[in-house]
């Protein structure tokens, strides 16, 4: 019944429009796809190293200018030894020429508002524009008492004054020493307003800077809803840097966010930290991520419009085209059926230089050329995808072949692992994640040296400490390289435990992402079942009570019971020569050989290495 609907015929400038169309709009489309990925790849990341320069910038400025006034107490205090001949104690700490130099060394600067010199008696002078308040004193109390144990000091960002005429200050000792002996103090009061002059100038830039300190506290920004020592830890990136601690001091970091409003709207902002080493402090910029990358989607937009226009006249060359080619079929058409109406007098009158049979062929012969093309860009991804393979393989055998003992380990992790993985439904891009990732999960022992790495036998605390470094490395190896990003994890986080008593983070619970959690069971079986100088091999019911035993401390219980299900079906054959050395070991000790892994767990197992 449906048959009656169709059109007896498809009209044949349809089927040549509809190739046109194809062979057009669709290449341009994917080009267009392909442009606006890669452009927008570039927009963000210059968005990104714009945050880093800002931030990098103002850091330098403020560590300059942190030194720049250490310097100058520094010359001061050697001035002060000259002038008073080595002697404040008493009245000489109020000779003149020592309050003319407290007094020049005020106005050598518009950045300093008060300056004093206090003796081992705690007397002195003092010179500058403002008089300290009752939060100055203390301040000042806490810089004499470090001035005393021969420590610079650097205070608290302070707001003095009111209204308008409010600043905020800092305060910055050195002590006077001579020959070793405790002389008195210096200590000015440092305007910050240069570096708010700084933070208003980047604000005018679109960006909103701040600064805090090492307790997530404001220091300073541009705009005054923001108050100094207001508590920003509420803030993600602040919150962060106040976590890292010292290792916040190293580096900058860019990262998403969301910001909770009063009116209870959360926008995603797009910041970046760079750290002030000198100080611990932090300076900050944000923006919200749609005014961030503006940019990228207004060229987003264009490039679909473009596409639009290009689909369009694309569709009207297709058109054109089309019609200069069916024109002489629809004369062959007519003159074929007048014939077959037995009109043999009409001719063919065809003005087009083409002949039908050669169209045809030629089209043909196209359509073969295009499928050839795909078949060998098919053919080409797949030998780039085996060769890929073959180098990740390469890699994770150079590591074992480095280490004599663990010959043959990688592999064997990750046909557990990916077993494990399976088991517990995870899906095929997980799986081909965990494949490249517990094949090269110790890629770092490229790093280690041959003395630790060989020893047979227990490691010394230090080759302990040593060897524990192969995580990072190689995490750090793989970094650089975009598309193993997603496998960095399984590499530097394998030897987590659940318990936090892991390395090199000391991560806890569900701090460990999933996917080191199975590369650490499937480790730690291989671990168990295979000869090492430094141990026997356990047969499998053994190793998997032992695994048992620290099942939920130190390992996944979920990815231990994937292990305990899929050896039960048979899927998991270790080499029969190790699981006779286990049976060996186990009958002439009378009792498990040692399992050396990498510390003391819960089961009372010695763990060394794997």
């Amino acid at each position: 019944m449906a048959s009656k609907f169709l059109p007896t015929r498809i009209p044949i400038l349809y089927v040549i429009l509809s190739v046109l169309v194809l062979i057009s709009v669709v290449p341009m489309f994917f080009y267009s796809v392909q442009v606006q990925s890669i452009n927008r790849e570039r927009l963000i990341t210059n968005e990104r190293l714009l945050q880093n320069t800002v931030t990098r910038s103002i850091a330098d400025d403020i560590s300059q200018h942190q030194e720049s006034f250490r310097l100058m107490q520094a010359n001061l205090a050697s001035a002060l030894q000259v002038a008073s001949g080595g002697d404040l104690t008493g009245e000489h700490v109020n000779a003149p020429e020592l309050r003319a130099l407290l007094e020049n060394f005020v106005s050598s600067s518009e950045d300093l508002d008060y300056a004093t010199l206090l003796n081992s008696e705690g007397k002195g002078i003092s010179a500058g524009r403002i008089e300290p308040d009752a939060f100055l004193q203390r301040e000042l109390e806490q810089a004499y008492a470090a001035a005393r144990e021969s420590r610079a000091f650097n205070g608290q960002p302070l707001v003095v004054g009111n209204g308008k005429a409010s600043r905020t200050v800092m305060l910055v000792s050195t002590p006077v020493t001579y020959q070793g002996g405790f002389l008195g103090m210096i200590a000015s009061v440092v305007d910050l307003q240069f570096l708010i002059r700084r933070l208003q100038e980047i604000d005018r830039g679109g960006l909103t800077p701040y600064v805090v300190d090492s307790q997530g506290r404001l220091v300073a920004a541009a705009r005054p809803e923001y108050a100094t020592g207001q508590d920003m830890a509420n803030l993600e990136i602040v919150r962060n840097f106040v976590e890292q601690g010292r290792q916040a001091q190293m580096v900058a970091a860019t990262r998403e966010f969301s910001v909770n409003y009063s009116n209870k709207k959360s926008v995603v902002m797009l910041g970046t930290y760079s750290p002030v080493t000198n100080l611990n402090w932090a300076v900050v910029v944000q923006k919200p991520r749609d005014d961030a990358y503006s940019s990228v989607f207004e060229m987003q937009r264009k490039a679909q419009f473009l596409a639009i226009f290009a689909v369009v006249i694309s569709i009207g060359i297709g058109i054109i085209a089309a019609r200069r080619i069916t024109n002489p079929l629809e004369v062959l058409t007519e003159s074929s059926h007048a014939i077959a109406r037995g009109d043999f007098s009409q001719r063919v009158q065809l003005k087009s230089r083409t002949e039908i049979g050669e169209l045809a062929s030629t089209f043909n012969f196209m359509s073969e050329e295009l499928e050839h093309f795909v078949q060998d860009l098919k053919r080409a991804a797949a030998e780039n995808r085996e060769l890929f393979m073959n180098s990740i393989q390469m890699l994770a055998g150079a590591v074992d072949e480095k280490d004599p003992y663990t010959r043959g380990h990688s592999d064997r992790v990750t046909k557990y692992s990916v077993l494990i993985a399976k088991e517990m439904n995870m899906p095929e891009d997980f799986l081909e994640t965990i494949r490249v990732s517990a094949q090269l999960h110790d890629v770092g022992k490229i790093g280690i040296e041959d003395r630790i790495l060989k020893k047979p036998g227990a490691l010394t605390a230090e080759e302990f400490e040593i060897m524990k470094t192969h995580t990072t490395k190689g995490a750090n190896i793989l970094r650089p390289v975009a598309q193993l990003q997603e496998m960095i994890p399984g590499i530097e986080l394998h030897h987590e435990s659940l318990d936090g008593r892991g390395y090199p983070h000391g991560l806890k619970g569900d701090d460990i992402p999933l996917l080191p959690r199975i590369i650490a069971v499937a480790d730690t079986f291989d671990a168990l079942t295979t000869n090492r100088p430094y141990q026997e091999a356990h047969d499998c019911e053994d190793a998997l009570r032992i695994i048992h035993s620290i099942s939920g401390k130190r390992l996944d219980p979920t990815a231990v019971a994937a292990l305990q299900a899929i050896y039960q079906r048979g899927e998991i054959n270790v080499p029969r020569g190790a699981q006779l050395a286990a049976k060996a070991a186990a009958g002439s000790a009378n009792a498990p050989a040692s399992v050396a892994l990498e510390r003391p767990n819960d089961a009372g197992l010695k763990l060394e290495r794997i």
